[in-house]
């Protein structure tokens, strides 16, 4: 019998959870959070769900036009954690190995013997910052499959270990499609959080022009080690999430499905495809996350509702009669979320 692992699991769980436990994990936001201000003006919704995924050890895919501080707000959170980070910008031209890593020649100058090294490529790191991941073929997208799922890579028929923690930011432009590959669903299912980077507002916008054309920015503290985010990744995970509420959170996934019962008409209407069991997982890792985060030991419904578009959003596949009456899959889910109750029943 085989049994399916939850592949965002630590080597080793806390078997309970104190609320000193998840009043380190609020401390630990709050140093984080008051780094990030440093550098990152508004976006506070974004700035949330960033830092549920790096306690649930989720990945995320960051959609928004240029100039938005995508690629600033994922190395500021890196240098404020004390990880390693790199970027790949990709480009109709990069290679799987361009990612991975490749093996070289190499030759023993003492015995003249040759022999192959494999030189390490940069996912071999803590936080991996795709850039604009849909501008570069499917092949080469493919590449991070195994490394977003198993945090392992393969190559040239040899397994690597990725180093702990290992999390994918990716970012991706909504409005210029020339010379783009959509990310086919089984890459899309990979990410935990698909979040949504708006402008900012008026007010906001006039403090990014005054800090940003003005002395320089402060430098960051470093905030958090590598050993001290494990642990809290740990915590987070040890958070109760009761029978009801894993119920509940099935429950919105099931309901993004067109042909299940008691769906939403908007869903029947509009969905060709809906969410899988992956859904599911990640709703309640993404909530005991945040329960976490706000020293809560214990996830609720809130957390749950909280989260739903980010991670259902990419995962609901629409109609072209959805399309035709410009419903969006947010539209969709606060129908879902409206026919579901509140609170237990």
């Amino acid at each position: 019998m085989t049994v399916a692992t939850n592949p965002l699991e630590p080597e080793r769980a806390l078997d309970e959870v104190t609320q000193a436990d998840v009043d380190a994990v609020a401390a630990a936001r709050k140093r984080v959070l008051g780094q990030l201000r440093k550098r990152i003006i508004g976006q506070d919704a974004v700035i949330d769900l960033l830092l549920t995924a790096l306690i649930a050890r989720g990945h995320g895919l960051f959609i928004g036009v240029p100039g938005l501080a995508k690629t600033l707000l994922i190395s500021t959170l890196a240098e404020a954690v004390s990880l390693e980070f790199n970027r790949i910008q990709f480009t109709p031209d990069l290679m799987p190995s361009d990612i991975t890593g490749t093996d070289i020649l190499e030759e023993d100058h003492a015995s003249g013997k040759r022999f192959f090294k494999f030189i390490k490529g940069p996912v071999f790191c803590n936080i991996l910052l795709a850039d604009e991941i849909n501008r570069t073929p499917p092949k080469t997208q493919a590449a991070l499959l195994q490394a977003m799922q198993e945090k392992r890579v393969t190559a040239a028929g040899t397994t690597y270990e990725l180093p702990p923690p290992f999390l994918c930011f990716a970012t991706q432009n909504p409005i210029e499609q020339e010379g783009t590959y959509p990310l086919p669903e089984a890459q899309l299912d990979r990410f935990m959080f698909s979040i949504k980077v708006e402008y900012p507002s008026f007010e906001e916008e006039i403090d990014v022009v005054t800090r940003t054309t003005g002395r320089a920015q402060e430098p960051l503290e470093h905030v958090l080690t590598r050993d001290e985010l494990l642990h809290l990744q740990k915590v987070a995970l040890a958070v109760v999430a009761a029978p009801d509420i894993v119920r509940y959170a099935v429950e919105v996934a099931r309901r993004t499905r067109p042909g299940g019962p008691d769906v939403p008409e908007l869903v029947k209407q509009y969905v060709a495809w809906g969410a899988g069991p992956r859904a599911s997982q990640y709703l309640i890792l993404g909530a005991k996350a945040r329960a976490a985060l706000h020293g809560r030991p214990h996830a609720s419904r809130e957390d749950v509702r909280a989260l739903a578009k980010a991670v259902l959003g990419h995962r609901v596949l629409l109609n072209f009669q959805a399309e035709a009456d410009r419903v969006d899959a947010d539209a969709v889910i606060d129908a879902i979320i409206a026919s579901l109750p509140a609170a237990k029943m």
